[in-house]
């Protein structure tokens, strides 16, 4: 077992590292993945977890904490009429498909690729949160045929593959083909929970690594699993009230400042 020096450490980290998830979430609309990933791999790190498959705990540790966060998240918007179920329905077998091959890629890539990949698709992220405008279009409606056939397989890969739910890419997609900003961000928490269950399904029977941290199933943490969900599910409320309160768009582009800082960091760090 480890030593309490350890753990307590380890603890009081995930809390923290819970809490601000759950305010972000709230306060600014983005999935929680987004952050989570690159804060669970510092701590890890900085705790001297130094398993070669580290990266990929933390994107199974936390796409197992969006199955539980995108269910609630979509019970909450269907009460108010606001999730897209046709989009969902439509969408859902190809991003399942996605889903699950991106979770034998990334059972199959090293830490570093990893880093590469989450560092790139996170500055994406980050410049199109910073200076996306959202007046930008691809269309006036969701495409259909093999548009769909291939983006929505696509959509489920890269989202393993960066351990984040339905909101980052999801919610960017449905705006730019004029789906309401509402109605995106609800049907893309539908996107988090079939994206994450698939692939948390497979994570759990890969061999958990050597210096994996403490109690992990497979490649999921499950202590950071707990500590995450009861710290968001107490402070994403407050991060919602906080958004009622004040202007998310300037504390949203200083959130995408923040983002590309990390990802740049983090290529650094697996390129140098």
């Amino acid at each position: 077992m480890p030593e309490m020096s350890l753990l307590l450490p380890l603890a009081i980290l995930l809390m923290l590292i819970g809490a601000c998830a759950g305010i972000l979430s709230g306060l600014l609309g983005v999935g929680g993945g987004i952050f989570l990933v690159p804060a669970l791999f510092y701590a890890f790190s900085a705790l001297g977890y130094s398993s070669d498959a580290l990266m990929q705990i933390c994107l199974a540790t936390s796409l197992a904490t969006i199955i539980v966060t995108s269910v609630r998240s979509i019970q909450s918007h269907n009460k108010k009429g606001a999730v897209d179920w046709d989009i969902l329905r439509t969408w859902a077998p190809g991003i399942a498909v996605g889903a699950v091959v991106g979770m034998l890629t990334v059972s199959g890539l090293e830490t570093q690729t990893l880093q590469v990949i989450f560092g790139a698709m996170a500055l994406i992220v980050g410049l199109y949160m910073g200076f996306g405008r959202p007046e930008w279009r691809l269309g006036h409606a969701m495409p259909t045929g093999m548009t769909r056939i291939v983006m929505s397989p696509t959509l489920g890969f890269f989202s393993v593959l960066m351990g984040i739910g339905g909101g980052s890419f999801g919610v960017p997609l449905m705006s730019l083909y004029n789906t309401a900003i509402h109605r995106a961000v609800a049907t893309a928490a539908g996107f988090g929970v079939i994206i994450a269950v698939p692939a948390v399904i497979g994570f759990v029977f890969v061999e958990t690594p050597a210096m994996a941290p403490p109690w992990s199933i497979g490649l999921v943490n499950v202590p950071s699993f707990i500590l995450i969900i009861a710290m968001t599910l107490i402070t994403t409320p407050y991060g919602a009230k906080l958004a009622h309160s004040m202007d998310a768009r300037p504390l949203k582009r200083v959130f995408a400042v923040f983002l590309i800082a990390v990802a740049l960091n983090m290529l650094r760090q697996a390129l140098l």
